[in-house]
């Protein structure tokens, strides 16, 4: 059981983690175009991008969780519980401070942008590289987690003669 959940929280954060890596890459081109540009992009990525976070993030936490649970009495916890960590992190910045911008920046107009949108866009990216930060640490605490965990016990070996 361990190793399928540790599987499907490796697959998941690795899946969020790159989801992340690839929209922190297209705010940081978007930074050298004006208002309305960035605008419409925006409301581009609202669409659905939210939905990708979703699905990718839920299942992540809810295997590291359960990681987590299955690990907690061995040497492998630390790694579980670093990925958790890392991963309430990023659902933390996401509820205070991303999915309040989003619901904002639903409501823009491309032609009209507000004055204070270049503020709100900086504010949205360095929460956006925090937990990109974050969601990519808690990949990789997953998978040396993985790697460090001892081999599952060979049954037909173990067994007496």
């Amino acid at each position: 059981m361990t190793r399928y959940v540790r599987i499907a929280g490796i697959v998941f954060a690795g899946l969020f983690a790159g989801f992340l890596v690839a929209v922190l890459v297209l705010e940081m081109s978007l930074r050298e175009y004006d208002g309305s540009v960035y605008t419409q992009v925006r409301l581009v990525e609202l669409d659905s991008l939210d939905t990708l976070a979703v699905v990718t993030l839920v299942p992540a936490l809810i295997a590291t969780i359960a990681l987590l649970c299955l690990t907690f009495r061995t040497g492998e916890r630390w790694w579980s519980a670093a990925a958790f960590a890392l991963m309430v992190l990023v659902f933390g910045l996401t509820i205070a401070v991303n999915l309040p911008i989003n619901a904002d920046q639903l409501d823009w107009n491309v032609q009209a942008p507000p004055g204070d949108w270049a503020h709100v866009r900086d504010r949205w990216q360095l929460a956006h590289a925090v937990r990109t930060v974050a969601g990519v640490l808690a990949f990789g605490a997953l998978a040396v987690g993985a790697c460090v965990s001892p081999p599952p016990a060979n049954r037909v070996l173990d067994a007496p003669l």
